[in-house]
């Protein structure tokens, strides 16, 4: 095993800033907004909702989904903008990150504190209104945690990670809370699929990205790991747990045994990759494993939507612990 990382390849072109290549800033309403909003990361965030909602034992019509997924997209949006409001600064430092909208001087910061705010309010409005109160505040208590609990901690402890995924762990939630009124077994062990998933695939990110990460002063376990050897055990481990995690839902009888078979086959890729990550500790592993991460988490829900759908053989049988029910 070697004992640091590969820092033989080729790196791509450079700005004058040295490190990776840094990308202009796009001016224009809608690019400043999708910027804003994280547009790209969000459309995930979207997803599992979705996916939340349709694994969920329900018959609620089509138009609940919608307006959850209109205020559970405004409220990410939110999140995101109010977060670059505040890292606006380490933002600039870092290549990745110095075109957004707000280090590249194409917003003020009055301007998209005021739009965080109205998206946010509209989209906790929408969703209590239109969709049911526990979605509505599941989404609040997921904003609340982005903005003022993961975003100051990120400069601060390599802990952010864990608490970050906690965020991202909790959309599928939203989507089963919308269709059922209430949280259970399945909402859970989607949340848990998503807080797992989330490890691997960002603590390999970080490890692309660790000097960038390091020029604009967070506290990512890559940076301060700067042999990769925990970073890389944490991201085999973390990989490993996706196997039993993924085969759980067919256990609970939340999905078949196709959508079992599935998550078992990809658990093991990531497994695979994290292996070779963790023996050869380079970015060219790193990069392996986060974009089989990519492939990992589309793949193994879709299987479990459609398990659980039309061509399914077993349906979600967990009874809804609902906030309005009494014993």
């Amino acid at each position: 095993m070697e004992n640091t990382r590969n820092t033989t390849e080729t790196p791509p072109p450079t700005s004058s800033k040295g490190g990776r290549a840094r990308r202009e800033p796009r001016d224009g309403l809608f690019a400043n907004l999708g910027e804003l909003s994280k547009a790209r990361l969000n459309a995930l965030v979207l997803g599992t909702t979705a996916v939340g909602f349709a694994i969920a034992p329900t018959d609620q019509p089509a138009s609940v989904l919608f307006w959850t997924l209109v205020g559970t997209g405004l409220v990410a949006a939110s999140a995101s903008m109010l977060n670059q409001l505040v890292e606006m600064d380490r933002d600039g430092r870092m290549l990745r990150t110095e075109h957004r909208p707000l280090p590249a001087g194409l917003v003020s910061r009055r301007s998209v504190f005021v739009l965080g705010v109205v998206v946010a309010y509209v989209g906790v409005v929408v969703l209590g209104l239109m969709v049911n109160l526990l979605a509505s505040g599941l989404a609040l208590a997921n904003l609340l945690i982005y903005v003022l609990v993961y975003t100051p901690l990120k400069p601060r402890t390599t802990l952010n990670t864990l608490v970050g995924a906690i965020c991202g762990s909790i959309p599928p939630m939203i989507g089963w809370a919308a269709a059922t009124d209430g949280i259970s077994n399945g909402a859970w062990l989607l949340g848990a699929l998503l807080f797992v998933w989330q490890l691997p695939h960002f603590f390999a990110l970080a490890m692309i990205y660790r000097v960038d990460y390091e020029r604009g002063g967070f506290a990512m376990l890559p940076v301060v790991d700067e042999r990769g050897e925990i970073t890389a055990q944490v991201i085999l481990i973390t990989s490993l747990i996706l196997i039993p995690l993924g085969l759980s839902a067919t256990a609970l009888g939340i999905s078949g045994w196709i959508s079992g078979i599935v998550a078992i086959s990809l658990g093991g890729m990531m497994s695979v990759l994290a292996l070779m990550l963790y023996v050869k500790r380079t970015d060219q592993a790193a990069r392996k494993v986060f974009f089989g991460s990519l492939a990992y988490l589309p793949i193994v829900l879709g299987a479990m939507v459609i398990d659980r759908g039309p061509f399914g053989q077993t349906p979600a049988q967990s009874e809804t612990v609902s906030l309005t029910s009494t014993p």
